[in-house]
């Protein structure tokens, strides 16, 4: 079994190694001219350089090389090629994203290729095998013909989130560092406790904690005002990550655990608690561009971090504010984890919290557009 020491060494490296090439690829995309320009949509007003997600990528691999070097996680390492899978998904997500950043990808391309690289962590051993429908009695196991479809469906839809969430300068960044945080708290808890539910060479929460190293050695030149982006490389790199980590905590175990409800063994419903916030966007933006019938890959300025600006929080207040839901909900899925007690209320706290911040920016919303309706009138006459 990995120890913390070893955990802390591969974050640390993580950490470091992200911070210190963040720069070195920022001036690179700078003299190629790999920028993003100003537009109607963006709420930056100077050309700002992409390839962040190059700079994460590269935190990764190194990370990566370090676990598998040091001997700490040779568990984790010998006899699997779920870690390559890993690492080459990362590779291709990110090489789709930047491609994409550097010149425009047709949206049924760009899905080609995240497709792509969640069929090669699929065939590398990054899969989901079963899992449980809450309330609902019973164990799902995916057979061949299923496994694949939803294993890489899961990939691109989390990829999408992530990418979707995307807009303001952080906020991305610091979401996924939380929730990584809390998916490494949660598989080692599995893998440690008194009755480990997680095998030792399963390399969830290794993946985990360097997910949230690169993010937090990348935070310091993302945070507002912003010296770099991460660019869809970025985003769509941590999508597929955080997808291979869920997939690997929750859809690889058969045990059943007395005392734990459904979020435990539902790989497609953990994230959903704490990936909430891109998720929750994710869908509402669909909602919304069906109901006015523009395409998903059209740009809006209707995503949750716009409307909190629009409500006069500012650039860091709403990023903030969604980091800190983002932090709650992944404490609600933890208590129980930790604590043995709790189960029953967990859900019932989400859609509190969840009705909570619907009901904060919602009317602030209407009055924003009352008065922008009324100063077109104005303008008009």
């Amino acid at each position: 079994m990995p120890t913390t020491s070893a955990y802390v060494v591969v974050f640390a490296v993580a950490v470091g190694t992200t911070f210190a090439v963040t720069p070195l690829l920022k001036w690179l995309a700078t003299r190629l001219g790999i920028v993003a320009v100003p537009t109607e949509r963006a709420v930056h007003t100077t050309p700002i350089p992409y390839l962040g997600g190059v700079a994460m990528l590269i935190g990764f691999l190194v990370a990566m090389v370090v676990g598998w070097t040091s001997g700490g996680f040779s568990v984790m390492f010998e006899g699997t090629s779920t870690p390559l899978g890993v690492a080459l998904g990362a590779i291709i997500f990110c090489a789709v994203g930047t491609l994409d950043d550097v010149r425009d990808v047709s949206a049924p391309a760009k899905t080609a290729g995240l497709v792509f690289g969640g069929s090669v962590m699929y065939l590398l051993g990054v899969t989901l095998l079963y899992f449980r429908i809450p309330f609902f009695d019973g164990l799902m196991v995916l057979g061949p013909d299923l496994a694949p479809l939803i294993s890489v469906l899961w990939v691109v839809g989390m990829a999408n989130a992530v990418n979707l969430i995307d807009g303001l300068d952080g906020l991305a960044t610091g979401i996924v560092a939380i929730a990584a945080g809390s998916f490494f708290l949660y598989g080692h808890k599995l893998a440690t406790g008194s009755a480990p539910v997680l095998s030792a060479d399963n390399p969830s929460p290794l993946i985990a904690v360097i997910i949230a190293g690169i993010c937090l050695g990348f935070l310091p030149h993302n945070f507002n005002p912003a010296r770099i982006f991460m660019g869809d490389g970025g985003a769509l790199m941590l999508g597929g990550l955080m997808a291979a980590s869920t997939m690997l905590v929750g859809g690889q175990t058969s045990v059943e655990v007395s005392g734990q409800v459904f979020f435990f063994f539902a790989p497609l419903f953990i994230p959903f608690f704490v990936m909430g916030v891109p998720i929750f966007d994710t869908l509402f933006a669909i909602f919304r561009r069906a109901r006015s019938r523009t395409s998903m890959s059209e740009a809006d300025k209707d995503h949750l971090h716009h409307r909190l600006m629009r409500l006069g929080h500012g650039h860091r207040r709403s990023v903030l504010i969604l980091w800190l839901w983002t932090g709650l909900l992944s404490l609600f899925v933890l208590y129980p984890v930790y604590t043995s007690k709790g189960d029953g209320l967990v859900p019932i706290a989400v859609a509190a919290l969840a009705l909570v911040l619907l009901t904060f920016f919602y009317p602030g919303i209407r009055r924003v557009r009352r008065e922008d309706e009324a100063e077109q009138s104005l303008e008009s006459e």
